[in-house]
């Protein structure tokens, strides 16, 4: 006799594979759609307040470790007249600064880096993920535009956090600073200044800093791809040689193109510290144009090496930091 209708829905109903498409239903989160789904893979499962954290320690690891190098850089970059370093040469740079100084010297204004780096690092590593995310960089394959830009649009942010302390720091890094610390700095500034002169280098940092985060984010996630595609059995994107390697090779290239912006800003930063010439503007171009015309073409390179010493393991240090604090906390969750 042929099955009726009930008795074929009842057979439906007792077959295991029922049984195994019910226990998948059951199983999905109801509470999260497909698209959510989608959006926390892309994401890692990580909301923004992870990513802050993550950034804010990476940044700090990052710029405490490599203290002394920044220290060399802008000493390299000012004219020994203004406080900075008649070498030429990091190791003689090195070297005058522990024998006149002792090894504090090195570590002049690193209070000031302790506040602004964290901070930073925390809107600067937490911007670009969302941005990345908002122009496609999470998609698969290779999206250097989209990385680039999220990386641009980060260090505007980031740059509005960390510009006052980075002159506060660069201006107690010089030899003859006449500040006594990083109170009696900011006190001073504040009295005689304005508060505009901790922000007079905000638009020579973001000229410099926009190509800078453009070169480094893309590099980085293409030096990710090709070491993946390189050795596909050996490493991943969460293999700490690759964020290592990847980090540093952007660092380098980075630091290397972006370092005639880098010595305007430090010179914008430090002016009339120490009988450090002063300029009648902001202006980047007009700063430029002094610069060469007085100390010559080459001057805009100073500080090329420390620069690119600096930024070199400080971009490896950074990457592997943030990556492994992103993993650490989608463990926690």
């Amino acid at each position: 006799m042929a099955d009726t209708a009930s008795d074929l829905r009842e057979r439906h109903r007792l077959s295991p594979l029922s049984y195994a498409h019910e226990a998948d239903l059951t199983n999905f989160p109801k509470h999260e759609s497909v698209t959510q789904a989608k959006e926390n893979e892309l994401h890692d499962g990580l909301q923004f307040g992870h990513y802050m954290l993550a950034g804010s320690v990476a940044g700090m690891v990052e710029h405490m470790a490599m203290f002394p190098v920044d220290t060399l850089k802008t000493r390299m970059q000012m004219l020994a007249s203004a406080g900075g370093s008649r070498h030429s040469t990091v190791s003689r740079a090195l070297v005058s600064i522990v024998k006149s100084e002792g090894a504090v010297g090195l570590y002049r204004g690193i209070g000031a880096m302790g506040l602004g780096a964290g901070p930073a690092h925390a809107v600067y590593f937490s911007v670009y993920e969302v941005c990345k995310q908002k122009l496609g960089g999470n998609e698969k394959g290779y999206h250097p535009l989209a990385h680039g830009a999220a990386g641009a649009l980060a260090t505007v942010a980031s740059d509005a956090v960390f510009t006052p302390m980075d002159v506060v720091k660069q201006r107690l890094q010089l030899k003859h600073t006449p500040y006594r610390g990083l109170t009696h700095c900011i006190a001073t500034m504040l009295r005689v200044e304005g508060f505009g002169a901790f922000y007079t280098s905000y638009p020579t940092t973001v000229i410099m800093n926009v190509p800078f985060t453009a070169v480094h984010f893309a590099s980085y996630e293409a030096a990710k791809k090709l070491l993946m595609e390189v050795s596909p059995d050996k490493v991943d994107e969460e293999h700490l040689l690759v964020h290592v390697t990847a980090g540093g090779a952007a660092g380098a290239l980075a630091s290397a193109v972006t370092t005639p912006l880098d010595v305007v800003k430090t010179r914008l930063q430090c002016q009339g510290m120490s009988g450090a010439q002063r300029f009648m503007s902001s202006s980047v171009v007009d700063a430029v144009r002094r610069i060469v015309a007085e100390e010559g073409l080459s001057a805009l390179l100073r500080g090329l090496r420390p620069r690119v010493l600096f930024h070199t393991p400080a971009a490896a240090i950074c990457w592997s930091t943030y990556e492994a604090g992103k993993s650490f906390l989608s463990d926690c969750d």
